[in-house]
């Protein structure tokens, strides 16, 4: 009995230890068989996840972020503890112990679902580690099979094999998805509750390590009770794990969950940020610009890009309202108005304005409503505030915008059901707005750097992304003059030579005539060339080109970087030819800083993920003055590389009329008290497009206005009345507070005491510059009354 006994123990002993050998083999069976085509690990030591690029204004300003995956990589020696042990306490809490599987949660999640199943609940519980969930979101794909979770476990053990705790858990913290596009636990902190990892509470710590689990079901804004009860459970673990005293937990579980907010951006800086969004492309491709981490030190200054912001609407709303009202954006029935309203949807370039309904008008006032963050909100609207809406009308013989005649009463300009644009102006009262339909761009430039330090390409991103700073062609109309004038300097003119203002007729062919005429409509003889650009007078510059030559004005134009190419026809000196205003301020900026040629400037630096510099826009090297001892070392002086492209006798010389154009001439509105500012207002055909460039010693400033689709601004809306009130806005508050600097006078320049007389101007002793190697008789002194008139 004993031996039968013994021998058939001895039999089960073999059997389980074939049935152990054959496990054993199938095991290693399995492992070779899932583990034969795994993702190379070892990848994940050059871990380099897409991170935010963002674009820094030249005074440190964060004003733009792209990115595809919003992340900021923090390493894990910049993670708190108690970051990492709220994760570990809601994740993984036996991390530092198990090989990469932990089969105690394997075992705990198994029969929690087998449970689950019987109690006919939808809910499971996961077994993963923060290892396997590594494997997962680096190396494989999410979808719920056994295979995935086999190869899973297999390289979650050869991964702890291969990294330490520490990298895993960075890998983690740094790739987990938090809802809301977020990354990475620092991107999560930020963009709930606007604080680094440092200054998370314990609360704010707990909710953000609840969000792995579901992000989408636990948004406070959506769902916050689950939010809360997630959070509230997060908090118990923490307090569980010892990370949190009793007392601790007890306030964060009575604190609500209240996300924070991120500074807005006031400043409108869209349009600068997509021209460098673009320029940045090109240089890198979208690949690296997305998911790069880029950090782009740009041009722009924030002072200047708001002031540029703010004037550039305004004179845009004050040109739209000079020409009256359009009517309502729509009308809705006032039955049940507060669900109308809320159905209609904002127009483009709306805010900060807000939609309104009119609920009644009378003579004096208007009752409106507005339904905002789901309140009722009712106010009026005085006819004091809305004077300026009489009847837009177009006369039918020009096509010119009109009026119609002043308001007497607010309800000959709003019914009842009308939807309006609006803006509060204090208590309960209103005014009544409208989005303008000119639009128009501005760009401030530094002359000596070349650097853009304010762009602003349209009324509103949102309304229109076209960029009418670089991409609107447009005909500068006479902002083209000091341009052939400069041309004409090179060939001996200078600013006293006497021009002549008369009639011009131009055979065109097939019986067409072309009479050009100056704006005054008068023709005024023999002037000297600076009355001649200081009014504008059209006549005397055709003259001028004539006698210069086109092909000497073509590339002189080009030489400055007025345009690309620039065709023979004689109409071009009148500037019907298109440009864009990027080009044309720069071309002025060759006047400023004595004729040097300038590249337009919007990048400073780009540095890569790293904060390594692999873009810097400085062309400017410094020349040593060799070796010497330390006693007699002369400090390195800076080589300026720029290119010469005028004289700087003819560049100041062109300074020097515009600022005669703005004390006297068709540029007054440019004017700044006390400060040197000197400019040239542009008016094309038939009133289509205003211009105004002009400059202070340190700063080209150029803005135009004009629709989108061409059409008249109406008669004698010019580059004075629409375009120089925008840039006489911006440059006296620019120059606000600094002190009065006068144009640089090159070395060549000499100045003499003339007397001038013309039809329009009478006598009057000036002086005027010349070259010093100017041979003119004007400069020399011998000029006869008869031949010059004047002097």
């Amino acid at each position: 009995m004993i031996r039968k006994t013994f021998k058939t123990f001895t039999n089960l002993i073999l059997i389980f230890m074939s049935l152990l050998i054959a496990g054993f083999i199938a095991g290693l069976g399995l492992l070779w068989y899932f583990g034969r085509d795994l993702p190379d690990y070892n990848q994940l030591e050059k871990y380099d996840p897409p991170v935010v690029t963002r674009m820094h204004a030249g005074d440190g300003n964060l004003f733009a972020e792209y990115a595809h995956e919003k992340r900021m990589f923090v390493p894990i020696e910049a993670i708190p503890k108690k970051v990492i042990d709220t994760f570990l306490a809601v994740e993984d809490k036996n991390f530092f112990i198990h090989p990469g599987l932990d089969w105690t949660g394997i075992a705990r999640a198994f029969a929690s679902n087998v449970l689950g199943y019987f109690k006919k609940s939808r809910t499971t519980m996961g077994g993963s580690t923060i290892t396997q969930q590594v494997a997962k979101n680096f190396l494989l794909t999410s979808e719920r099979t056994l295979t995935r979770k086999i190869k899973e476990a297999i390289l979650s053990l050869r991964i702890e094999k291969t990294f330490s705790k520490r990298k895993i858990l960075e890998l983690y913290l740094n790739e987990i998805y938090l809802g809301s596009g977020t990354y990475g636990i620092a991107s999560a902190a930020l963009k709930y509750f606007n604080k680094s990892l440092e200054q998370l509470t314990p609360a704010e710590c707990a909710y953000i390590a609840g969000l792995p689990k579901a992000p989408s079901n636990y948004h406070p804004k959506r769902h916050y009770k689950a939010a809360l009860k997630r959070r509230n459970w997060v908090i118990t673990r923490m307090f569980e794990e010892k990370i949190i005293t009793q007392q601790e937990a007890l306030h964060a579980v009575s604190t609500p969950i209240i996300l924070g907010k991120r500074k807005a951006n006031v400043i409108d800086t869209n349009y600068f940020a997509e021209h460098i969004r673009q320029e940045v492309i090109k240089k890198y491709g979208e690949e690296t610009f997305y998911r790069g981490g880029l950090s782009v030190r740009t041009t722009l200054d924030s002072k200047l890009q708001k002031l540029a912001d703010r004037t550039l609407r305004k004179g845009l709303i004050r040109y739209d309202r000079r020409f009256g009202w359009r009517g309502p954006l729509r009308r809705i029935s006032l039955e049940n108005w507060e669900t109308s309203l809320s159905k209609v949807p904002p127009p483009a370039g709306l805010k900060p304005w807000s939609l309104a309904v009119v609920l009644k008008s009378d003579v004096n006032e208007a009752s409106i409503g507005l339904y905002e963050n789901g309140e009722i909100i009712h106010g009026i609207i005085s006819l004091g505030d809305m004077t300026w809406a009489k009847k837009h009308r177009i006369q039918p013989s020009t096509g010119y915008p009109t009026t119609g005649p002043d308001i007497k009463s607010v309800s000959e300009v709003l019914n009842p059901g009308d939807v309006i644009a609006v803006q509060k102006v204090s208590g309960k009262n209103y005014s009544l707005e409208q989005i303008p339909e000119v639009n128009g761009a501005i760009i401030a430039l530094d002359p000596h750097t070349g650097r853009i330090l304010a762009l602003d390409g349209g009324y509103r991103f949102n309304h229109s992304q076209f960029n009418r700073a670089t991409q609107a062609k447009r005909q500068p109309g006479s902002v083209l003059k000091p341009l052939i004038y400069a041309a004409a300097f090179e060939k001996g003119y200078t600013p006293a030579t006497m021009v002549l203002d008369a009639p011009i007729v131009m055979e065109l062919g097939n019986g067409q005539v072309w009479k050009p005429q100056n704006i005054t409509k008068k023709f005024y003889g023999l002037v000297p060339l600076r009355e001649a650009l200081e009014n504008s007078y059209n006549l005397s510059i055709l003259r001028v080109a004539q006698d210069v030559g086109m092909e000497k004005i073509e590339e002189f134009v080009k030489r400055l970087g007025a345009y690309d190419s620039f065709s023979h026809e004689l109409a071009n000196i009148l500037g019907a030819e298109e440009t864009t205003l990027l080009k044309l301020v720069t071309a002025y900026a060759s006047f400023v800083n004595g004729g040097k040629k300038v590249i337009p400037v919007t990048i400073d630096r780009i540095q890569d993920r790293h904060g390594k510099s692999i873009y810097t826009a400085s062309t400017r090297t410094y020349k040593s003055p060799g070796i010497l001892p330390w006693k007699n070392q002369l400090p390195p002086t800076l080589e300026d590389s720029r290119e010469q492209v005028m004289d700087p006798a003819h560049a100041y010389q062109i300074v020097s009329l515009l600022e005669g154009a703005v004390k006297r001439g068709t540029s007054k509105r440019g004017a700044v008290s006390n400060h040197n500012v000197a400019g040239k207002t542009g008016t094309s055909s038939n009133y289509f497009d205003t211009w105004f460039i002009g400059f202070s010693p340190n700063l080209v400033v150029g803005v135009v206005v004009g629709f989108d689709n061409p059409k008249s601004l109406g008669r004698y809306q010019t580059g004075a009345t629409v375009a120089a009130p925008i840039f006489g806005d911006f440059i006296r508050e620019a120059l606000k507070g600094q002190p009065p600097i006068p144009f640089r006078i090159p070395s060549n320049i000499k100045f003499k005491r003339i007397k001038r007389k013309s039809k329009t101007v009478s006598q009057e002793t000036f002086l005027e510059a010349f070259s010093s190697e100017d041979s003119s008789p004007e400069f020399s002194g011998l000029i006869s009354d008869e031949t010059n008139g004047i002097y």
